[in-house]
């Protein structure tokens, strides 16, 4: 199985305004969608569109309709214009723990059928419950791992960053033993990058997916979806009490997918 339980921290950054820091212990799953149904039959603790100690169901990724994810996916690098047939995708997400469900950012690996990456998608959710997704690529290129693939933000995350006049960049390191992910929020003027307002971070450690590694993390950390629930408001609160300027909630944009990045630079 490829499939992995992914352990580590969090750590976010906060350099605009008022200065904010923390780092937490987190885990995820980083199932293969063409493993989770085997991982259904062999791990009791594991659940595919069903209630078990962790549990990931199609209806809370992609299209949300409870259609299979692969198909989906698969669709959504045609669209971005890449014509390469799309082989194993790993999902690297918080199951749902105990009924619990909430997913700050959950990232999908695409590779080609050789085994190429092509493209590496962040999916987003807000604590409204609303969700934006960005498709980094090279437009059937390989996807280069040491590259900064930029995306406009189009997408309310946080009270007290706003959305217009600001840019994301990316840097991922290739998912195996350790993996890593980290998203800059940058403000922009006329297109031109400017002061990093946040740095959001995840380093993580696999091990297998076992009934045994489930186990421990939940007893460890609890429901994650919970726990980051928790923690997300406790640090909006010192950010208020900081007199971080407030931006109220809007609506996510009509497209619920950002296809075309700018092109990768390298640092």
């Amino acid at each position: 199985m490829r499939s992995r339980l992914y352990s580590g921290h969090v750590v976010h950054k906060r350099s605009k305004v008022a200065e904010n820091h923390f780092r937490y212990p987190i885990y995820y799953v980083g199932v293969d969608l063409d493993e989770l149904d085997e991982l259904d039959k062999t791990l009791k603790h594991f659940g595919h569109n069903r209630r078990a100690r962790m549990s990931v169901y199609d209806a809370d990724h992609g299209a949300r309709d409870g259609s299979p994810l692969k198909p989906w996916i698969e669709d959504v690098v045609r669209r971005a214009g890449i014509t390469e047939p799309v082989g194993r995708v790993m999902l690297l997400t918080f199951p749902r723990v105990l009924g619990f469900k909430f997913w700050p950012v959950s990232f999908w690996y695409i590779y080609s059928v050789d085994d190429t990456p092509l493209a590496v998608m962040a999916e987003v959710q807000n604590t409204f419950r609303d969700h934006h997704d960005y498709l980094l690529h090279n437009g059937g290129e390989p996807f280069d791992w040491h590259a900064l693939p930029e995306s406009t933000k189009a997408f309310y995350v946080s009270p007290f960053i706003r959305v217009e006049d600001m840019r994301y960049r990316f840097h991922f390191s290739e998912p195996g033993e350790h993996l890593s992910a980290t998203i800059y929020d940058h403000e922009t003027a006329e297109g031109v990058l400017g002061d990093l307002v946040l740095t959001a971070s995840i380093a993580l450690d696999a091990e297998p997916l076992t009934d045994a590694a489930i186990r421990s993390a939940v007893r460890r950390l609890g429901p994650i979806s919970a726990r980051a629930l928790i923690l997300i408001h406790w640090q909006a609160l010192k950010l208020f009490f900081k007199r971080v300027p407030f931006f109220a909630h809007t609506p996510p944009p009509a497209e619920e997918i950002s296809l075309d990045p700018q092109r990768e630079q390298k640092p």
